[in-house]
């Protein structure tokens, strides 16, 4: 009981104060590729994460060794992580997210297990345009949240001090991956309701090399936004599908018709394949 209080006033203080949470580094064992490392943030509002050898085999059915994968939205690091062990240290993952504060433990995160991964992380929102923005959460401690161009944002009233900043990134891994982009598999995004845009900004990219995507429907969108990450996904040439988890055991069903999309009001998971 008394440890139950405890953790109750600690995410209370981390929703109300902003402060620094320091990390503490795991070691964990997988059945197939061994010994990894990951850093854990301790905020008592960042969940624990488990990295299993079944999330990374999730990531294998789609990315193999060599290829240049992308995580939108890489917060710690706990899907970037698995995406670059199947990418391996002789591929390339690319990790995006603004929010500053999480920004230095997925820093952390790219920096062990360097000789099953090569990740590389940026401390950038993808947008349409090249421009700045306000980083925005409900919590104080920042350990969630979303850009938004004005101080008013559905994300919440937690304000950071200094704007972050938007680069496109078609234009962006043309000038510093041009050679990697014939390998270009697998793009995931994980925005807090922005990944409708996000795939908007990348069009070019996805009609070009056609990798598959890994996307959100936010529980928090209105049917309509939900309706239209579906139409804009089928407009690319792809087959779209729900899966319950990061898992190589996960439930998997395809959404064949738009209005399957709609059946939740949760946040849902959802991959799409080329046709």
């Amino acid at each position: 009981m008394i440890k139950y209080f405890r953790e109750s006033m600690r995410r209370k203080i981390a929703r109300h104060f902003t402060r620094e949470y320091d990390l503490t580094i795991r070691k964990l064992m997988m059945e197939k590729d061994g010994s990894i490392e990951f850093a854990e943030w301790n905020n008592p509002l960042a969940p624990e994460v488990d990295i299993r050898q079944e999330t990374v085999d999730f990531f294998r059915k789609f990315i193999k060794e060599g290829d240049l994968v992308i995580d939108i939205g890489t917060n710690i690091g706990d899907t970037t992580v698995p995406m670059g062990i199947a990418a391996g240290a002789a591929g390339m993952t690319l990790g995006f997210d603004p929010n500053p504060v999480v920004f230095k433990i997925v820093v952390k995160n790219s920096s062990l297990n360097k000789d099953k991964t090569n990740i590389v992380p940026y401390r950038y929102a993808v947008t349409a345009e090249e421009e700045e923005f306000y980083f925005v959460s409900s919590e104080a401690s920042f350990a969630n949240g979303g850009i938004s161009k004005t101080r008013k944002s559905r994300h919440g009233r937690f304000i950071y001090p200094e704007k972050v900043k938007g680069v496109n990134l078609m234009d962006f891994l043309i000038d510093k991956y041009d050679s990697w982009l014939s390998k270009l598999s697998f793009i995931k995004i994980d925005t807090e309701g922005y990944d409708k845009e996000i795939i908007k900004s990348i069009s070019k990219l996805v009609d070009k090399y056609k990798p598959v995507l890994v996307a959100e429907s936010f529980g928090k969108s209105s049917n309509e936004e939900k309706l239209e990450l579906y139409d804009l996904i089928k407009e690319h040439g792809y087959k779209i599908y729900y899966f319950s988890d990061f898992d190589s055991n996960a439930e998997i069903f395809e959404l064949k018709e738009r209005e399957d999309i709609i059946k939740w009001e949760k946040t849902i998971n959802i991959y799409s394949i080329p046709e």
